[in-house]
């Protein structure tokens, strides 16, 4: 009996230290995370170290369409200028920690290369096509027309500081992401069907992910959801802060 309690304890011990462990390489991956403040560079760089074959005429290409200017949304999560690279390094960032915490450093480390190159370019799709931004300033009437200014003004609104370019026809982002993505790198098929389905059941035309779901889709979309819902928030401050606060 003795010897049994001194078996069980060793087990609890065991399974102690590598909680610590694992939660130690949580905190120092999101130490090493945070001391990059450029979200240009960070996304840059990370992608630059998959070494895939053409990234860097793709960042080249990024750089000429507007990715590191463009807003993420119309009026929700960084509606503002170089909000899209942001959202895009939290998504990084997030990622990053969701695979170290669930799969393990090991595990991890065999998808790794596809993780950053599938958060980093999930909403590539954003920046538009054809010569036109997907989005465009939201400019609605400021105040009426006068006797003495009987021209109408307008302002860029606050509420939704962008809308849809209606000159860009609606072909669904993601997809977009995807064709722009592979005009310069080859993805693989996982990569490619995370970043198609990235936003998941919350896109009726999605329902094809239900059941087929990767560790790689999985990541992404949690990923992309507690960025934007979360760390984001509707606003630049975030829900997160708000919760700090």
């Amino acid at each position: 009996m003795a010897a049994k309690k001194k078996a069980d304890a060793a087990v609890e011990n065991t399974a102690e230290v590598t909680q610590e462990s694992v939660q130690e390489e949580i905190e120092q991956v999101a130490a090493d995370n945070a001391k990059e403040l450029d979200n240009k560079k960070y996304v840059v760089d990370h992608l630059l170290s998959t070494e895939r074959e053409g990234m860097e005429d793709l960042i080249a290409y990024m750089e000429e369409i507007g990715f590191f200017e463009a807003p993420c949304s119309g009026g929700n999560h960084l509606a503002c200028q170089f909000g899209l690279v942001h959202h895009s390094r939290n998504v990084m960032m997030a990622a990053e920690n969701i695979g170290y915490a669930l799969l393990g450093k090991v595990k991890y480390a065999e998808i790794r290369d596809s993780v950053i190159i599938a958060t980093a370019l999930h909403d590539l799709g954003k920046c538009g096509d054809y010569g036109k931004q997907m989005y465009v300033p939201n400019m609605i009437k400021d105040g009426r027309p006068t006797k003495a200014e009987p021209e109408q003004k307008y302002k860029q609104s606050e509420s939704k500081p962008f809308k849809r370019n209606p000159a860009l026809l609606p072909l669904d982002h993601a997809t977009r992401s995807i064709k722009l993505a592979t005009l310069f790198i080859d993805l693989t098929e996982d990569e490619e069907f995370a970043i198609r389905y990235h936003d998941g059941l919350y896109e009726s035309a999605n329902y094809a992910v239900k059941g087929n779901e990767t560790p790689l889709y999985l990541i992404l979309h949690y990923a992309d959801l507690w960025s934007s819902r979360v760390t984001e928030g509707s606003t630049d401050e975030g829900v997160m802060n708000k919760w700090q606060t």
